[in-house]
């Protein structure tokens, strides 16, 4: 399969959908170009072991699941703005603790924007990283934190990937 074609539902051995779902009431503020638009619609499937997340979309709305267990994560609907491009208006996460163990909806907000800006484009997203780092620190009390470890548990790339 090319880059050009779409990932679908039916590109993934199996995906469980979303059982629990929640609300993030704090989505990101980023709009998307239609260039950008494109790219996210062809979706992205993990490439190996390491990598932690596969991405498909179906309509205006953007599934993300765990690559390992198919789960769904992340349901982020998209909507167009002036101008032509888009932004997410609304998103579910999974609520399910034994499915997924979100830190609340900033963390949800950031890992999002991460997986569709580091993942799926390719993008540096060297401030969101930080981010990713700064806030996992914050929350598990931990300072000392790799942030390669971080980034690695969260998305499945190394520092700078």
């Amino acid at each position: 399969m090319t880059a050009d074609v779409p990932l679908t539902r039916e590109s993934f051995r199996r995906l469980h959908p979303i059982n629990t779902p929640r609300p993030v009431s704090q989505l990101p503020d980023r709009v998307w170009t239609d260039e950008d638009w494109d790219r996210i619609r062809r979706g992205y499937r993990a490439r190996d072991m390491d990598e932690k997340w596969n991405v498909f979309v179906e309509g205006d709305v953007l599934f993300m699941h765990r690559s390992w267990t198919g789960r769904g994560v992340y349901e982020a609907s998209f909507a167009p703005v002036p101008g032509g491009e888009r932004k997410i208006a609304s998103a579910v996460v999974e609520a399910d603790r034994e499915r997924y163990r979100s830190t609340g909806d900033e963390y949800d907000c950031l890992m999002m924007e991460l997986v569709i800006s580091a993942i799926v484009l390719g993008e540096p997203a060297a401030e969101l990283r930080t981010g990713l780092v700064e806030l996992t620190a914050r929350v598990s009390e931990k300072s000392d934190l790799p942030s390669g470890v971080v980034e690695h548990s969260a998305l499945g790339l190394r520092s700078g990937s």
